[in-house]
């Protein structure tokens, strides 16, 4: 007798989403990263184990282990949520913070707007990117994912330096590695940890500092406007 249903629609085992469910693993992947993050800047990489976070947290080992694998992989997403400021998988370039700053027209407003979600991002995890830096020194699980932090760091300051040149000119003598380089070097999380904790300057005053440096240190009118077309008579 022939099968009343289709070919092959009892073959597959039919998706069931649980929306409580997956509230729930929400919840417990952010109290992992929470607790992981105080041990992380409490004790540093070396003295975190995952058991001491997962009873932070309040789960079992298993489940630290499931969600994220490896200690190194648990620092890089504890770093991760840090910089972002949640936990949606949405890349940094690609959130709005970039699109206002890419709808500025003038250098100084778009160095304004970056300088802001820097110094936002270095608040939350200046001193856990430390952590993975020192760490990677001595271990090549959390080496791998310093490298990672690294090129992400090169990626967003060629972004500042391109979104510059568009609205402005580079100082003579300038090119445009070594402005990325000038950047880089402002973006480094000792720095920001060096002033805002031995220093004790505010969040705010390192956004203004930023802002001021790039523009001073990179163009040759800080706030200089584009010309009619949107570029430079550099890259025109």
């Amino acid at each position: 007798m022939a099968s009343q249903h289709p070919a092959g629609a009892g073959t597959r085992a039919r998706r069931y989403r649980s929306p409580r469910r997956e509230q729930q693993a929400r919840v417990t992947r952010a109290q992992i990263i929470a607790a992981a993050a105080r041990r992380f800047l409490a004790r540093g990489y070396a003295g975190t184990t995952m058991r001491a976070v997962a009873a932070d947290a309040g789960v079992a080992l298993p489940t630290v282990e499931l969600v994220f694998g490896t200690k190194a992989k648990l620092l890089k997403a504890v770093i991760d949520v840090a910089i972002a400021g949640d936990d949606e998988p949405v890349p940094m370039l690609e959130r709005e913070w970039a699109r206002q700053a890419e709808s500025v027209a003038g250098a100084a407003g778009f160095a304004a707007v970056c300088a802001g979600q820097l110094a936002e991002s270095a608040r939350r995890a200046a001193g856990l990117t430390l952590v993975a830096l020192e760490a990677a020194r001595t271990d090549p699980d959390i080496a791998a994912v310093a490298a990672q932090l690294m090129a992400q760091r090169q990626v967003m300051a060629a972004w500042i330096v391109d979104g510059l040149r568009r609205r402005s000119r580079l100082r003579d003598g300038i090119g445009h590695a070594a402005a990325v380089d000038t950047v880089w070097a402002l973006m480094d999380p000792a720095l920001f940890c060096r002033l805002t904790r031995d220093r004790h300057w505010s969040p705010a005053r390192f956004r203004d500092f930023f802002a001021d440096a790039i523009l001073r240190l990179l163009l040759s009118v800080p706030g200089r406007q584009p010309n009619a077309v949107g570029q430079s008579p550099e890259l025109s």
